[in-house]
């Protein structure tokens, strides 16, 4: 029997009873799963995929109660892998599951009348005889338990209904539009952008790659070193030009600014400036990265109107030592300013160089160029399609960022009062962009649902959020983009801005610990700071980018595959311990920030994880190709490594990410007091101030990227 209690025996055999629907489908049931978990189990088999797919298949079994008549040799099967050397860690992650998932749902059902509601209707629904003959409800009723924001979502008729209701939840009644919007975007915006690099594929001959002898022999070492961080689509060093997305996106930026000049809506002698972090998957590469990089922007583009800055983890390092801690020590008397090396930084999570390319405005504005009003982070997968926007919108790209819609203040539905200090655009494809701009990047599915979008299907709730907010135009009486307009929730990472006033006013971050929607995690840290205003996106209509990524990247986001996906996972985890972390009620915070961000955000993180991994790696499994079975045995083997690092992290200390969280919101507070004062002291032409404005005018240089024109 599985060790962890379950207070209330009825519930636990009710729970049981629906994870058997899933993982042995008995009469009629299969018509909605399309997949039998039963079959495979086959413990005879014992090669290295057969054993990744039975000790999936094991734990599904196992979940299912002791009614099952394979639950013994199940779990025997589990206990017998718990001391191998290759499976031990993968078989105890699983037996952990059994007990935390049970554990879970005994705890969530004895206090949400709800969930315990849901759960028994539920059970009462796949015991009758309808379940297997009305698929859609039977998905309905899973929804309803595991995963509320995608219910009724699935039924198109609903869709236009909700799409308005969102609409109206997101009004924002304008009271103040900005009276000092920005004017010259190149002047005035700093453009912010991530590169993530990685070793090159261990099928790649490093020796055969173009880069110079020097760094083929440090790629050698750094190729057998442990990875340490993990991106959804990083650069391989060595890949051809084509395919390498910085200098794909800066290119494009490029091209850009060339339009704003030829068309006069920029002097002819501007200069956009462009902040880039460099991050590395592997400790080893970041003495390598600058060097790199450098080397292919030298080599193979022709940048005419950017200055270009790259900071890498030593870099950071370096602001922090020479200029942030002797201004904190001289003029706050801080001496303890460790948590600034925690959160001033490139490497690591995601959240992590997310909050520094937000952060570095500030710094900029203070100690390089004070004309510097907000800064816009691109994802240089993405471009600008100026010859659409000025056909569609009537305005090139920088026009759009001129908006006094940026900086205004309103009232919300809730007669809230909000300063619309953050701004965000939307995306398209390139393969959808001769459709319309204003084609979604994301759509409701027109396919069957697969086994663990029955207790996940994000997709749902992101193209609804994608219709109502994204999409809004600001061309009628309900939304005029004068009087009124769209709040955004639902931004991407790349199309989105602040005000430098705002930042200074507000300190908003992504916590180091956010590997994954680091964008959206971004506003979650100042949710309901002010009760007398809050900070807020406002939507800009047609500000919009073209999304590329399949058209260059697609090996970089093959071989990144198992990696996003587990990154997925941990991101329900970390947001729904995030939400209980923050000082404000969990409904609260989820209702504001429903339906899409908020569907990361689970009252029963660990059995939708657990669930929701093994159901993918079944339907790897169950597909006949080997692609798919090799995909299904890589998400096992690297995927439930990282998740049980995570998941033990969090339940052994469930107050981990609430300290955490506190104490990097007294650092970065740190930070904005050290520029706050810094400021006022260059005004008063203090000789430290003034030394300290040179050693940030020469790390920055030293930052720039020097391309060579052919």
């Amino acid at each position: 029997m599985i060790s962890g209690s379950f207070n209330n025996i009825k519930m636990k055999q009710q729970f049981e009873r629906i994870i058997r629907y899933i993982a042995d489908p008995g009469k009629g049931a299969g018509s909605g799963l399309k997949i039998n978990i039963r079959e495979q189990f086959q413990p005879d088999e014992q090669d290295s995929h057969s054993v990744a797919r039975n000790l999936n298949a094991a734990f599904l079994i196992a979940l299912s109660g002791e009614s099952h008549y394979l639950y013994d040799k199940a779990l025997g099967y589990l206990n017998g892998h718990e001391g191998h050397t290759s499976w031990g860690r993968t078989a105890g992650f699983y037996k952990d599951g059994l007990r935390l998932v049970l554990s879970e749902i005994s705890g969530r059902c004895s206090a949400d009348e709800d969930l315990k509601k849901g759960l028994t209707d539920l059970y009462s629904w796949i015991r009758g005889q309808e379940a297997g003959h009305n698929p859609e409800k039977t998905v309905e009723m899973f929804h309803q338990v595991f995963f509320p924001e995608g219910v009724s979502l699935l039924d198109e008729q609903n869709r236009k209904e909700k799409i308005n209701s969102l609409r109206e939840q997101r009004k924002i009644r304008i009271s103040k539009l900005n009276p000092s919007p920005i004017n010259d975007p190149a002047k005035e915006v700093l453009f912010t952008s991530n590169i993530l690099v990685t070793v090159p594929p261990a099928s790649d001959d490093i020796q055969g790659l173009s880069v110079s002898g020097h760094l083929k022999q440090m790629l050698k070492d750094i190729s057998r070193e442990d990875q340490a961080f993990w991106y959804d689509h990083p650069i391989p060093i060595g890949v051809s030009p084509w395919h390498n997305e910085a200098l794909y996106g800066l290119e494009g930026l490029d091209e850009a600014v060339s339009f704003e000049k030829q068309r006069g809506t920029l002097d002819s002698d501007s200069r956009l400036t462009c902040v880039l972090s460099a991050s590395a998957t592997h400790k080893g590469l970041q003495g390598i990265v600058k060097e790199y990089l450098e080397d292919e922007f030298k080599k193979e583009k022709n940048i005419r109107h950017l200055d270009v800055y790259v900071f890498t983890e030593a870099d950071t390092l370096e602001l922090v030592n020479e200029i942030l801690i002797p201004a904190a020590e001289t003029y706050l008397g801080a001496g303890e300013h460790g948590i600034l090396y925690e959160i001033v930084g490139v490497d690591g999570e995601y959240g992590r160089h997310y909050s520094f390319l937000r952060a570095v405005s500030a710094f900029w504005q203070v100690l390089i160029a004070p004309e510097i009003k907000g800064t816009f982070k691109i994802d240089l997968d993405q471009v600008f399609p100026q010859k659409e926007l000025r056909e569609q919108t009537g305005m090139s790209a920088f026009g759009h960022f001129k908006t006094p819609l940026w900086g205004a203040e309103g009232i919300d539905i809730r007669d809230n009062k909000v300063e619309l200090g953050m701004i965000a655009g939307a995306l398209v494809n390139q393969e959808d962009i001769d459709k319309s701009l204003f084609y979604p990047d994301v759509r409701f599915p027109d396919r069957g649902i697969n086994a663990d979008e029955f207790v996940f299907f994000s997709t749902l709730p992101q193209a609804l959020s994608t219709e109502a907010e994204m999409m809004t135009r600001y061309t009628d009486n309900m939304f005029d983009g004068k009087k009124q307009c769209i709040q955004r929730m639902h931004v991407t990472g790349g199309t989105s801005g602040i005000l430098v006033d705002s930042l200074r006013k507000y300190h908003p971050f992504t916590p180091t610990f956010i590997g994954r929607a680091e964008d959206q995690a971004y506003i979650m840290s100042v949710l309901f700071t002010d009760p007398q205003k809050n900070l807020r996106y406002v939507h800009k209509d047609g500000l919009i980018m073209r999304h590329d990524k399949e058209a260059f990247a697609k090996e970089a986001i093959k071989m990144a595959a198992a990696g996003k996906l587990t990154g997925d996972y941990i991101r329900i985890l970390i947001f729904s311990y995030y939400v209980n972390a923050l000082p404000w009620p969990f409904e609260d915070i989820k209702k504001t920030i429903g339906p899409f961000t908020g569907c990361f955000v689970s009252k029963i993180p660990l059995t939708v994880v657990y669930l929701r991994f093994a159901l993918k790696i079944a339907s790897f499994f169950d597909n006949e190709t080997q692609e798919h079975r090799s995909q299904g045995f890589e998400l096992l083997k690297t995927g439930s490594k990282r998740l049980h690092e995570t998941i033990k992290k969090l339940v052994e200390a469930p107050d981990l990410l609430n300290e955490q969280f506190h104490k990097e919101k007294k650092g970065w507070k740190l930070f904005y007091d050290i520029l706050d004062t810094v400021e006022k002291k260059l005004g008063q032409n203090d000789k430290f101030a003034l030394d300290l404005k040179k050693k940030a005018e020469a790390l920055v240089r030293g930052c720039r990227i020097n391309f060579e024109v052919k």
